[in-house]
């Protein structure tokens, strides 16, 4: 008798699922029909809020990966101009971060690369190492 009085609940209170409208039935706190509608209404809900801090995210990594391109295996610093930084893509308004060195030279910092523009349109860039050995933005 109270399998058939669990059952009947059931089938009398179906819900509506917020993704896709549909009508399903469970427990009393259930809000979707399937894991794919939650996915999804979740998304749906968070992409406004996230797209800014994913485009700025998308100019950071192509940045720090321009970068790493540029520096060498084995070398910590190379010098290349802005001109063709810029050719290649790379946002001189995006970096993560700003150092200023014992000496004083501004540094800005995406990742762990960083970069400092010289007077004649070179641009500077090295490659953070750890703190135990060593850095050449010190």
């Amino acid at each position: 008798m109270f399998v058939t009085r669990y059952f009947d609940c059931m089938i009398a209170e179906k819900r509506v699922c917020l993704s896709c409208q549909g009508q399903f039935h469970g427990r009393s706190d259930k809000k979707f029909c399937n894991d794919y509608c939650r996915n999804n209404h979740h998304n749906r809900l968070n992409s406004d809020k996230n797209h800014y801090v994913r485009n700025i995210n998308y100019c950071l990594c192509k940045n720090r990966r321009l970068l790493e391109e540029i520096v060498k295996p084995g070398r910590e610093m190379t010098r290349i101009s802005k001109e063709m930084l810029l050719i290649k893509g790379f946002n001189f308004h995006f970096h993560t971060h700003c150092h200023t060195n014992k000496m004083g030279t501004l540094f800005y910092i995406c990742y762990n690369y960083g970069y400092r523009l010289t007077g004649d349109g070179f641009v500077i860039v090295v490659k953070k190492t750890s703190r135990k050995t060593g850095s050449m933005l010190c």
